[in-house]
């Protein structure tokens, strides 16, 4: 069956007296669910026209360039809803370790990296002693342990 739209018989006064005067199908109407634009759209075929925008933006010099702290609030947005969907990646303590490492890394090449003192190294290499060991005391390394430091 061909299309109104190909046709070109379409009444254009129609959409802005809010009155659809042509003759195309009202079985979208009366399922309450339009068939043309943009919502209609499956998801894929959205996300593909968003990309292409997105890509002409770029080329054009107009697309919205994130400040690091936009980027991070986006981030973490993201992330809470994702846990609220149960959709969240669940990081193992190998991929942790490894994106803990990138992102220290990336720090120290910036410059804003954060410089521990002595004491809070101290401290967080004793949380993470006893993180690896399931929180047990251990003996030899706390400060309880009577053996001669200094």
């Amino acid at each position: 069956m061909a299309s109104n739209r190909d046709s070109g018989s379409r009444d254009t006064g129609s959409r802005d007296s809010g009155r659809d005067t042509g003759s195309r199908d009202t079985s979208s109407r009366e399922s309450g669910r339009d068939t043309r634009g943009f919502a209609s759209m499956d998801k894929d075929k959205q996300r593909e026209i968003a990309s292409k925008g997105g890509q002409a933006a770029h080329e054009k010099g107009t697309a919205h360039e994130f400040t690091s702290e936009e980027a991070r609030e986006a981030g973490r947005k993201g992330g809470q809803v994702a846990h609220e969907r149960g959709t969240a990646h669940e990081f193992t303590s190998e991929e942790a370790r490894e994106a803990g490492r990138k992102g220290g890394q990336a720090a120290h090449e910036k410059g804003t990296a954060h410089e521990f003192t002595s004491e809070e190294a101290r401290e967080a290499g004793r949380k993470g002693g006893e993180a690896s060991h399931g929180g047990r005391g251990g003996g030899s390394s706390g400060s309880s342990g009577g053996g001669n430091r200094g």
